[in-house]
């Protein structure tokens, strides 16, 4: 903009100079041709009223004291030449008749073919002002050619300069406030769009799939960016109906697994109940002895199974239906220690910054998210290992508090990591994989964050990051 607005102004410049000139040029032909005009009409009455014969040769005679009259009234030089173009008299006292000066040939040449018999030739001076100079003939009273009058005439441009200057300053000063508002413009527009642009770029950066994305306004009086911005909105909009798919589809897709790995729990203990149950039908005597003790072993085997049985559908029943949050005003502290009380290792060790970190939350709850990430930890050491460390801290921060809990395991591998919070993914030989998908949709629950760094033969690091709430 700013580059159009400068070209607009510096042709704008030319053109007004140029006209300028040639408003000049136009001005001094048009008061020649005036000047001349009135001279010839003066020569006229002259020639009307003389008693001398009218001849070429009685010029100087007719005209030796009224010469100066005609260039005193009308302000210009004359002269007066022959039909040859020898001088005959001249106003300027300067001319040395005696050297009889005469016009060029070409002059004459020209004068004499020229359909107005008339003619202008232009001079430059030094100070590059214009010297016009009129060749035209004087007619005698049966309109036959008499003498050649000349007429220098020097354009004076000094108004026009001034003109033109004037024009020029006040074209400057129009043109720097011009200037400066179209600066103030640009960066204005500028600002709006680049405005406008970096908040669809800042959109765009935060844009995710699993989150509600908010939507942009459209800017009154831009149709580009509205464009934009129109676009944005769609694409937010077909998005979240995406997300919504998506995440119907994964629900039904997790609790299709969740109930495949549920039944495979069930039946596990169901196949040894029902050989159990057939074997002691096939083998039992009541007359045997030992049919107390058999039929106490037999009763122990299927206790033991529904135990089993009872133990997953706890699991899926917690997963499923997250207990009521009972909150009361806890020391974070004393219930960390109090949850790691129930572990015998003496390698589990417990750090704090401070003493006392009060807090609303669930007792119930924030004791299974230590004790499980603990027994997680404990679990993931190899029984032959020398140096085995499980080592629980808590910090306190501005507005929250975070839980460490760190070993020296075996790890999680690469390939792992990406599932280690899914629903039954487990790396253990036994249990459902439920344990950290529920302390995980606890802490979200509490509007708290669970992240891990693990690196392979060297430990797991578990970072608990939760709010503190009165």
């Amino acid at each position: 903009m700013l580059f159009l607005t400068t070209v607009s102004m510096v042709l704008i410049t030319v053109v007004s100079l140029i006209h300028f000139r040639y408003e000049a040029k136009e001005y001094h032909e048009e008061r020649l041709s005036r000047k001349e005009n009135a001279i010839k009409e003066h020569i006229e009455y002259i020639l009307q009223t003389t008693q001398y014969p009218l001849k070429t040769a009685n010029i100087p005679t007719i005209f030796k004291t009224r010469i100066l009259e005609l260039s005193d009234i009308h302000s210009l030089e004359v002269n007066f030449f022959d039909l040859n173009g020898k001088l005959l008299l001249s106003s300027n006292s300067k001319i040395n008749t005696n050297k009889k000066p005469k016009i060029p040939a070409e002059i004459l040449f020209n004068l004499g073919k020229s359909s107005k018999k008339r003619i202008v030739i232009t001079k430059t001076k030094e100070n590059e002002t214009y010297l016009k100079s009129s060749f035209s003939y004087i007619k005698d009273t049966s309109f036959k050619n008499l003498a050649i009058i000349n007429i220098p005439y020097e354009e004076n441009s000094d108004f026009y300069n001034q003109e033109a200057e004037n024009f020029l300053t006040r074209y400057a000063q129009v043109f720097f406030i011009m200037f400066i508002i179209s600066i103030l413009i640009s960066y204005l527009l500028s600002s709006n769009i680049t405005k406008s642009i970096s908040q669809i770029s800042e959109k765009l950066g935060i844009t995710q799939l699993n989150e509600r994305n908010q939507k942009l306004k459209l800017q009154p009086g831009n149709q580009e960016i509205n464009g934009l911005i129109l676009a944005y909105n769609n694409m937010v909009d077909t998005l979240e109906e995406s997300a919504q798919k998506l995440a119907q589809s994964e629900r039904e897709h997790a609790w299709r697994e969740m109930a495949k790995q549920v039944a495979h729990e069930i039946k596990n203990p169901l196949t040894p109940m029902r050989l159990t149950i057939q074997n002691f039908q096939r083998k039992f005597d009541p007359n045997d002895p030992n049919s107390s003790q058999k039929l106490e072993d037999f009763s122990e085997t299927l206790i033991q199974q529904i135990d089993t049985m009872t133990t997953v559908a706890s699991a899926f029943s917690n997963f499923a239906n997250m207990p009521t949050q009972q909150n009361e005003r806890l020391n974070i502290v004393q219930v960390c220690k109090t949850a790691l009380e129930i572990f015998n290792e003496d390698y589990v060790d417990f750090k704090t910054s401070a003493n006392e970190i009060f807090t609303s939350f669930d007792r119930t709850q924030l004791t299974r998210i230590v004790t499980n990430l603990v027994k997680n930890a404990i679990q993931s050491i190899p029984e032959n290992q020398e140096i085995k460390s499980v080592v629980v801290e808590i910090l306190k921060e501005d507005a929250g508090f975070v839980l460490k809990i760190s070993d020296n395991g075996i790890g999680i591998s690469t390939e792992n990591a990406a599932h280690i919070f899914e629903p039954k993914f487990t790396t253990k030989n036994s249990g459902m994989g439920l344990g950290l998908a529920i302390i995980k949709k606890i802490i979200e629950n509490y509007n708290g964050s669970i992240t891990f760094e693990s690196e392979e033969e060297k430990g797991t690091l578990f970072t608990v990051k939760l709010p503190i709430k009165d």
